[in-house]
């Protein structure tokens, strides 16, 4: 059992000033203030100063880090994947499929569903490692017109049939799924994959404001990377992004690297969707946290220079941690730290349907991250053991 303190805490809710969280085998069993709570005898005190205790980061799209990608098979690259987010405040993530042949995405599939199922929950908390949760499955139901860099030979028109297929591969693993849904026999997965839990959201589409509104009626209830690889917003023409910005029945994620959206679009998707609504994402690839060169986003060569990762001139993912997302919403959009923190902790949660993540509440699991009061990590918990 370990008493954690600081001088702040933020659920991210609500904010709790001298706060002592008490764990035991990796959950949350006390939570109040210091003068409120009183402390076991036999209790580990850990103090962490004048730091800010929130939520362990929740990542609901990301292809890869630190060399890995999550397509591949390489087992010893994703110990150094995991320990790299963990690092960078991360402690749940969702690894995120691209487009590619078939049969590469299923094997894909059952890889991640055999990560997922037969991780050995103990062994990877105490080597301080980030701890996947479910899959995200981008493509092959993707626009052909806003596919951005997925291969066009690798996109498919959406069946059920064909959805199936992918959801045994991943041994119903699949927690989100992006759809364009303007496209043929789009609205019919959409709604079989909610019905089974999924999480589906409207992205790579070229969708007119009507079609946007039928997937909703069908069921998704999110958007991904808003902005990117949507047909752009017009004054007489809104398209997919009419809905995503006026309807507060959906939430948006979206890339807040600086790059792959200006600092003024991510400030009016805040204003537009409310703190509550929105999610940050990284989009990152292998070649996050590495020198500039050569790298793989499934099967895609991609190109990092100067921060950008290009795959024949078309931006390729990103190379942003979440911690950096944190900080540039603070920057970006003048939010306070605890707004902020809840695009990376409580609504990716929700929108994934994590309901043990992403707040700090009794019965909730131990994972922290403690940060500067500006968004620098100092230390990350997973279920209760400290990452140094």
């Amino acid at each position: 059992m370990i008493a954690l303190t600081s001088r702040t805490l933020y659920t991210p809710t609500e904010r709790l000033d001298d706060p002592v969280v008490i764990v035991e085998d990796g959950s949350i069993v006390r939570l109040g203030s210091r003068t409120d709570v009183n402390l076991p005898s036999n209790v580990e005190i850990i103090d962490f100063g004048n730091d800010v205790i929130a939520p362990g980061f929740v990542d609901v799209h990301i292809h890869g880090s630190a060399g890995y990608d999550v397509m591949q098979s390489s087992g010893d690259a994703r110990v150094g994947f995991e320990q790299f987010l963990a690092r960078h405040g991360v402690t749940t993530y969702y690894p995120t499929t691209v487009a590619a042949p078939l049969d590469f995405t299923q094997c894909a599939l059952e890889r991640l569903a055999d990560m997922i199922e037969g991780d050995a929950e103990k062994n990877s908390i105490r080597s301080g490692r980030a701890q996947p949760l479910g899959i995200h499955l981008e493509g092959p139901f993707l626009s052909h017109a806003r596919r951005g860099v997925h291969a066009a030979e690798d996109l498919m028109s959406p069946t059920v049939e064909l959805f199936d297929k992918l959801w045994q591969a991943s041994r119903g693993n699949i927690r989100l799924m992006t759809i364009a849904p303007e496209l043929e026999g789009a609205l019919a997965v959409i709604a079989e994959a909610t019905k089974r839990g999924v999480c589906v959201s409207i992205g790579h589409s070229d969708a007119s404001l009507s079609s946007a509104r039928e997937g909703v009626a069908a069921g998704a209830r999110h958007a991904t990377h808003t902005f990117n690889a949507m047909r752009r917003l017009d004054h007489r023409d809104p398209g997919i992004l009419g809905e995503v910005l006026t309807n507060q029945s959906t939430t948006a994620d979206v890339i807040a690297d600086g790059i792959h959206v200006d600092p003024t679009m991510v400030e009016l998707l805040l204003k537009a969707k409310g703190h509550e609504n929105v999610a940050l994402i990284t989009d990152a690839i292998s070649a996050t946290g590495m020198p500039d060169g050569h790298y793989r986003l499934g099967a895609i060569a991609v190109e990092l220079k100067d921060g950008k990762c290009l795959s024949n001139g078309r931006l390729a993912g990103s190379v942003l941690t979440m911690d950096r997302a944190v900080r540039n919403v603070m920057e970006f959009t003048g939010a306070n730290l605890q707004q902020s923190l809840r695009a990376a902790t409580l609504n990716p949660a929700k929108i994934a349907g994590a309901q043990r993540k992403g707040a700090l509440a009794i019965g909730a699991d131990a994972d922290f991250v403690v940060l500067t009061n500006t968004g620098e990590v100092r230390t990350t918990v997973i279920k209760g053991v400290v990452v140094q």
